[in-house]
Order: structure tokens, then sequence, then C-alpha cells
């Protein structure tokens, strides 16, 4: 489900607003076992060069560091990225809808958290197309769980990120990988539970929107209410359950 889209200033002054505190904003940033699903799904080996596509501050290059031969790093945010540098071998400053690179040359492609803020279909095409034919493109993203929390949650997401231009349902990546050539695809969920006043701090919005997101969390559905498991801590704080969609091709 795309938004207009943000200007492209917006949306590097979103992350450079974000970049000190990034690492810490969210639960699912250092999620163990999320970074474990995604290394079992891409399965690097030593001699695999890996593309980290928004790779913001290093988080998912990082994880693969010890695994894979080489990673090279792409973002558009240099606040970001600066602190990607102890986990790449290189990084290019450039769009994903626009990857500066030759067809095939990457044995993985992974994208965790950032086609949302992209001309979705043409940067997948992109992804699936500097991958080579067998590899694996890896599109990692928060999803609605469905018709009965998409309303209230892709509100609450656009609050969170004004700059955000995809809402995105499970099935909406594995389409865009199918769209953009490849000829396996599997979808696997995970959930991760995060604090809201935690992950809605992110340092890039005012504290208006902080709080109309917990009277969203307040006022909830009865259909959000069952997929996200609303709780509120003694202290007032709410947790939620988010729904994280992992989606594999193989071009």
């Amino acid at each position: 489900m795309p938004d207009a889209a943000p200007a492209l200033q917006n949306v590097v002054e979103h992350f450079t607003a974000r970049a000190g505190r990034y690492d810490g904003s969210s639960h699912w940033c250092n999620d163990p076992a999320l970074m474990e699903r995604v290394l079992a799904l891409a399965a690097p080996t030593a001699g695999d060069r890996v593309l980290d596509v928004a790779c913001g501050t290093g988080l998912v290059s990082k994880a693969f560091r010890p695994l894979a031969g080489e990673i090279v790093g792409v973002d558009i945010t240099p606040a970001m990225a600066s602190q990607a540098a102890p986990f790449l071998d290189s990084f290019v400053l450039a769009q994903a809808e626009d990857l500066p690179f030759e067809d095939g040359e990457f044995d993985i492609t992974v994208c965790r958290q950032g086609i949302q803020f992209m001309d979705a279909a043409p940067a997948a095409c992109e992804m699936v197309r500097v991958t080579r034919k067998g590899g694996r493109v890896l599109l990692v993203n928060l999803c609605a769980y469905g018709e009965e929390d998409r309303e209230e949650y892709f509100e609450i997401l656009r609050l969170r990120n004004p700059v955000r231009r995809n809402f995105f349902l499970p099935d909406d990546l594995s389409g865009l990988l199918r769209a953009a050539g490849c000829r396996e695809v599997q979808a696997h969920n995970h959930v991760s539970e995060e604090d809201v006043d935690l992950w809605s701090d992110n340092g890039a919005i005012p504290e208006a929107n902080r709080e109309h997101i917990r009277a969203l969390y307040r006022a909830a559905s009865p259909g959000f209410q069952k997929h996200h498991e609303v709780r509120l801590a003694g202290d007032g704080r709410i947790v939620d359950r988010m729904l994280f969609t992992i989606a594999v091709g193989i071009p």
C-alpha cells in the first residue's frame, strides 16, 4: 500500500535525526532471534559476496560479517552509514532504485526495514538484477497481520515515520520478489515484542505524534488486539507484538 512519495532530502533528514539513537530505538534492531532467522534463510558462506541495501548503521552487515566473504553496503544517509564502516568492505552512497552494480554481482542481497521508504517495485527489481542466478534476495519488513489491523497499524507506522512510503501485508513482500523475476519465493514470519514508548522515541518526530500513537493503542479495536496482543504495563507503558515478514527469493 503506497503513500505519496516523500522528497529524497526529507528521508535523509529524517534518518540523520535518528542516526545517533537508531541502534537502541527498537527491540528488533538487535533482536538475536530475528537475525538468526535471517542468517539461517540467507545461508551465507565464506565465499559469498553480500549486498546490504539500506544498510543504515550496519546491524545486518555486523551479523553477516563473520560468515560472508565480502559485504557491500548501500544507503542514502551518510550519518547512518558512517556507523556501518567497521562491518563493511565497501560502501556506496546510492538509491536502491538505481543500484550502481553489474548484473549478478552478488550471491546474497538483503534489505531489512528499507524497502518501506523506497519506490518498492523498481527497488526490488534492482535487488534481483544484481543478485546472481541461484542466489538469494531477502526482504525483511514490518507488516500488518491482515485486514483486521491494517488501517490502525498503518496509521501508527505513518505517525512514527512520516517519510514512510509503503505499508505492507505479509504477501506483499513475496509479490514484489515474484514480480521482480524470482523463480522461487518463500515467506517466513517472526514476531518481535516492542515497548511502544521506546519504539516511538526515535528522535525524529514530535511528542504529539508519540501521544497520538499511544492513544491509538489504548483505543485499539478487537481485531487489532487479537493480533497484536497489546499489553498495558503497570507503569503505563505499552507492549505490542509486531510482525516481521522475511521474504526470500531465488533469481
